[in-house]
């Protein structure tokens, strides 16, 4: 992957932010569990929340391979930084290829430097990743819709002044998604945001329910202005998503192969550092090429997706072995570490909690393999590559 001078440049801002501001702080914030309001601010006034959002409305742009480069550094930083633009940028992306000019002129201002925030809202209490068993849905109601339902797991939800709704309009549409539109949702009267849902890892950055009870919007609320679209619209900012989960593992994998090796390093056992014994040094050269392999395989998703060409396939196999090789690298992070490992004095703990919430998120691995399958049929049918 080539990159141009500006963008390096913005790279290697992230990566100074990381270890000047981030590294310092993480654990302040981890422990507590607290909301990271000061890196937040700082984040804005750098211009993370604009990456996506065009340069018109005061963005930055970025190709998708030097996004999922820039999170890949903010999750090495501390996973939950990236979380932190993960669904904003999804909305943003959406908004500014399917959004009507009233909606982009509307959103993609305050977007973009960080005053608005958004987050979408997909997965439901009963669903998980069975999209098409969606029950929340919206009515046509005189001049808008009246929305009834329920989401969960909806990361950044109480810092959100945007919800990207996905939600049946259509109830009789077969299959469902041909029925289904993504709803520009503002909070207030009829939405209800639940207190934060406590967590393993990802710490700092919330995750909530979000309850609509009769709740109404105007009909500027569709995106694109036309209803029963969703389904396509946001499955083409899921491969966003899925790309960004891959770069937030590759940064959570990347940080604690640096901690191995810099242990590894220092720790001494039998007259030797210990990445001279073979079981720790095997170890680490697995780790370093799953990490590559990993890498590549989301750099190539994110290109494919810059050439304008459908990359559901690709992302979906970035985020699968991306985010499994994050588990497994923390895993063998902490056996590098010994009884250390264990201990909340190194990183290496941490990097273990945060590594899950990839194999979880953004579809479980479990379903992206079932995406993986079909399409490779789909493909090898249309005698196309695969």
């Amino acid at each position: 992957m080539s990159i141009d001078s500006d963008e390096s440049e913005i790279i290697s801002l992230v990566r100074q932010f990381v270890d000047q501001r981030v590294k310092p702080e993480v654990r302040k914030y981890e422990e507590t569990d607290t909301y990271p309001g000061p890196l937040i601010e700082e984040m804005k006034e750098l211009g993370f929340f604009g990456l996506l959002a065009p340069q018109a409305f005061g963005g930055t742009d970025l190709p998708m391979a030097t996004f999922a480069r820039v999170t890949e550094e903010l999750a090495r930083g501390w996973m939950s930084l990236a979380g932190a633009i993960g669904g904003h940028s999804v909305i943003t992306y959406v908004i500014k290829t399917f959004g009507t000019p009233a909606q982009q002129e509307r959103y993609l201002p305050r977007m973009a430097t960080g005053e608005l925030r958004a987050t979408m809202a997909l997965t439901e209490p009963g669903g998980g990743s069975d999209l098409q068993n969606m029950h929340t849905k919206a009515v046509r109601n005189g001049g808008g819709w009246v929305i009834d339902g329920s989401k969960t797991w909806i990361s950044n939800a109480a810092h959100s002044g945007l919800v990207g709704l996905l939600c049946r309009t259509d109830l009789d549409a077969k299959p469902a998604h041909r029925g289904m539109t993504v709803m520009l949702v503002e909070p207030g009267p009829g939405m209800e945001i639940s207190p934060k849902i406590p967590k393993l890892g990802y710490k700092g950055v919330e995750a909530c329910s979000l309850s609509f009870d009769a709740m109404q919007v105007g009909d500027d609320a569709v995106l694109g202005g036309e209803p029963n679209l969703g389904w396509t619209q946001m499955m083409r900012g899921l491969e966003v998503g899925r790309i960004q989960v891959a770069a937030r593992a590759l940064g959570v994998g990347q940080a604690a192969l640096e901690a191995a090796v810099a242990y590894s390093q220092e720790r001494e056992s039998f007259g030797k550092q210990i990445w001279k014994h073979q079981s720790v040094g095997n170890m680490l050269a697995d780790m370093a090429t799953k990490m590559r392999a990993a890498r590549l395989l989301t750099q190539d998703a994110a290109e494919r997706f810059d050439a304008g060409l459908r990359s559901d396939l690709e992302a979906g196999m970035a985020k699968l072995f991306a985010s499994e090789t994050a588990l497994e690298v923390a895993i063998d992070a902490m056996r590098v570490h010994g009884g250390y490992g264990f201990s909340r004095e190194f990183d290496v703990e941490r990097y273990y909690r945060d590594a899950p919430l990839m194999i979880l998120g953004e579809g479980t691995n479990e379903i992206q393999r079932n995406v993986i399958a079909a399409q490779i049929i789909a493909r090898d049918r249309a005698n196309e590559r695969y």
